[in-house]
């Protein structure tokens, strides 16, 4: 008995340790069904722990769950003697931490994946200030790249015959336009628009990620129209039929547990190949994305007095002024030649690319166009100053865009942009 097993031989053990005895005893299991059956009884016992409990847990896992020192020395010994593959893996598999293998058979249990991902999603909140949870953090980051890769998710369309049970996920889960109850939910399922969404077998209606795309003609440069429930031009199949465009112009992650595990890029790729067969007519493929690090940027650049855009912050702190054009217009060409300067910038330690630029650069579209006041909503103006941007999905240049920024972070970029940083002539 550990030292801080408070039982005796005629009690049970207190719901911690009965946690921390099962997942011992699952780790030493080796017969599948035995070990499905205690992979369940350690997540009806984890269940039942509050989240104190919990989180003394978790610590449990990262601490306790570590390679075994001595027979890594010896692996690492002789791979040093002898650099062959066999060597080699015999190295790794000593590194394996007995916690991956525990983790993995947690997954055995119904709904093992859905508790592992809601741990991830707690750890977010400890891993600033307890950092030997990170390794604990790390596996599940490595084994979730595995169980949701490409391979095993599901691409959907929905719309408004879809189950209520997603349409209402759909609600919650929107991260960068919130969807304002059922009306505009319909108006964003309309035949003039689209959704997609990824699934996977182990998360049975929980979309994993999805993209809100309009079909329009021309380059769309502002949301009012995207998001409007009063649109002009007939009916919303007629608009469909006539559209030239396709604007993906919100994309939001559902779980939180997945950070860092890769789907939008899959997620893009495979809705363009199903826009174009189902619309043979559309030329172009863009986002209206916003600039979510821009206004924080800046105002750090101007932070100094000295700075010659240094008078922008005082005239930008006032109270509504992007909806008097007397005071937003002298704003404009000052504003556009910056934000063009903050999305072309090199990447450098302590000055990021923006998150959403990265994303989209990084999958291999173009900088095509920055749009004045594209988005008036509060947030977009705390965040960006109300700017958006057109990132242009060119499938002949994709793959060298995206050679180009990963090689050695070229932001490919249109004529227009380049112009913006130029300043009016």
């Amino acid at each position: 008995m550990t030292p801080n097993t408070q039982t005796s031989a005629h009690s049970n053990p207190l719901p911690l340790d009965r946690a921390k005895q099962l997942a011992a005893t699952l780790l030493s299991e080796r017969g599948e069904a035995s070990g499905a059956l205690v992979a369940r009884q350690l997540h009806e016992a984890l269940g039942a722990l509050d989240a104190s409990d919990r989180h003394r847990f978790q610590l449990h896992l990262a601490e306790a769950f570590q390679p075994d020192k001595a027979a890594l020395l010896a692996a690492a010994q002789r791979y040093l003697a002898d650099t062959s593959a066999e060597a080699a893996a015999a190295l790794a598999q000593a590194a394996d931490p007995p916690r991956q293998e525990l983790l993995r058979r947690m997954n055995m249990a119904p709904g093992g994946t859905g508790a592992l991902i809601a741990m991830r999603s707690e750890l977010a909140a400890y891993l600033r200030g307890e950092p030997e949870l990170k390794l604990l953090d790390a596996d599940l980051k490595h084994l979730f790249a595995s169980w949701f890769n490409r391979g095993f998710l599901e691409l959907r369309r929905i719309d408004w015959q879809s189950p209520a049970a997603v349409l209402e996920k759909l609600i919650a889960y929107e991260a960068v336009h919130e969807i304002k109850g059922w009306d505009d939910l319909r108006r964003r399922l309309a035949p003039d628009r689209r959704c997609f969404a990824f699934f996977h077998p182990a998360l049975p209606g929980e979309p994993l990620i999805f993209v809100e795309v309009a079909l329009v003609e021309g380059l769309a440069t502002a949301m009012p129209s995207l998001l409007s429930q009063d649109a002009d031009g007939g009916t919303a199949d007629a608009r469909a039929a006539r559209a030239d465009t396709a604007i993906f112009y919100s994309i939001s992650n559902c779980q939180d547990g997945l950070r860092g595990v890769s789907f939008g890029n899959f997620l893009i790729k495979q809705v363009v190949e199903e826009l174009q067969a189902e619309f043979p007519q559309l030329k172009r493929f863009s986002t209206l994305s916003p600039v979510s690090g821009f206004r924080r940027w800046l105002t750090q650049q101007l932070a100094e007095e000295s700075k010659p855009d240094a008078a922008l912050l005082s005239k930008l702190a006032r109270d509504g002024w992007w909806q008097d054009p007397g005071q937003s217009e002298p704003l404009r060409a000052a504003l556009m030649r910056l934000c063009a300067t903050y999305l072309t910038r090199p990447a450098s330690p302590g000055n990021r690319i923006d998150p959403v630029a990265r994303f989209h650069l990084g999958n291999g579209a173009r900088l095509e166009r920055i749009n004045w006041l594209g988005n008036t909503e509060l947030r977009a103006i705390q965040e960006s100053f109300g700017i958006m941007v057109n990132y242009l999905y060119d499938h002949d240049s994709i793959e060298n865009n995206h050679e180009a920024f990963v090689r050695d972070g070229t932001i490919v970029r249109s004529p227009d942009v380049d112009a913006l940083m130029q300043g009016p002539p």
